[in-house]
């Protein structure tokens, strides 16, 4: 990082530390900055039980009733349960209930799908060559798991969480971000594997194509009271759910009121995607700060995972060559 882009980061964190949230969460009216733009600034919780896609069970039905509401909510303490004790009745150990979060409400609207488009609430099809580059994939895993650390996903390597995306979307747990702001900048830092996306608003030019990174190269601007974040450039070793590194991802930060962020994202991918879907997540500020996520690439996990692969290889013995009888 330049001295230049530090000072910003600086000055961002400098501004949000005297931004008063709890006054202005107390107020009906979103507050604005004292540069005159929106305040989009504090920590916002994205954990919610509405799904991204709307399930079969509710084919054409566009809102949920209080019985399906009551549904959700305890499928999502079973599945809690289940995932905590891993199928053997007994806790396992690893992650339990204090690690998960599912949300414990659907929207306000009480849509049956995250995904606003397409109205049937479901993600569009891949391409016939987006789902034979996944297949080519999921084969080559299949029998190579673990060769290296590579083949691993880059959440499980600590390199990008699993829900900070970008684009942001609800997970099992740390549905946590927060938000800075400067009349020239706007940092979004998430609680999972404590990743910052620094977005200009300055009305600059994009990276040039060959400039690649793991978030994107994003660039924002404000279209009336909303943040319009454009996000290109990504890397070949991320995806978002079936997309390339041809992604086009729109992105829309809207304060509805004092304590609610709606949060809107198109997905645009002709080489991935039949066509372009949107969602809509609505978060929650929240008054508990983010915590360290002390997740690193070469932790003990990976070590873990490629030395277990190492013996289960040596406990099954040499490969039969080709041809053997």
């Amino acid at each position: 990082m330049n001295h230049q882009c530090l000072a910003g980061v600086l000055t961002v964190i400098a501004v949000v530390a005297q931004t008063p949230i709890l006054a202005a969460a107390q107020s009906a009216v979103p507050p604005r900055t004292e540069w005159g733009q929106p305040d989009l600034q504090g920590v916002w919780n994205f954990a919610i039980l509405t799904p991204m896609e709307r399930p079969a069970e509710f084919a054409d039905q566009d809102t949920l009733t209080d019985e399906d509401v009551a549904n959700l909510v305890a499928r999502s303490a079973q599945l809690t349960q289940l995932l905590s004790e891993r199928g053997t009745g007994e806790p396992t150990g690893t992650y339990d209930e204090f690690w998960f979060d599912f949300g414990t409400d659907v929207s306000a609207d009480r849509r049956t799908s995250l995904v606003v488009d397409p109205p049937n609430g479901r993600i569009p099809p891949l391409t016939p060559a987006a789902q034979e580059r996944i297949a080519a994939r999921r084969a080559y895993l299949a029998d190579h798991p673990s060769d290296s650390w590579e083949d691993r996903s880059i959440s499980e390597r600590c390199i990008l969480g699993f829900n900070t995306g970008p684009p942001m979307a609800p997970s099992a747990y740390n549905n946590i971000f927060q938000l800075f702001q400067t009349p020239d900048h706007v940092v979004i830092f998430n609680e999972m594997v404590h990743d910052a996306r620094i977005v200009p608003v300055d009305g600059g030019a994009h990276l040039p194509p060959h400039m690649r990174q793991w978030h994107g190269d994003s660039r924002g601007h404000w279209d009336g009271d909303t943040l319009v974040v454009e996000t290109i450039n990504f890397t070949d070793k991320t995806s978002f759910r079936g997309t390339s590194d041809s992604l086009h991802l729109v992105e829309r930060f809207t304060r509805a009121n004092a304590d609610t962020l709606h949060y809107e994202f198109t997905v645009t991918d002709p080489s991935a995607l039949t066509r372009p879907w949107t969602a809509l997540v609505p978060m929650n500020l929240s008054f508990t700060p983010t915590f360290e996520f002390a997740c690193h690439e070469g932790n003990r996990g990976m070590e873990g995972i490629l030395t277990g692969t190492r013996a289960e290889e040596k406990a099954a013995g040499p490969a039969p060559t080709q041809g053997a009888r």
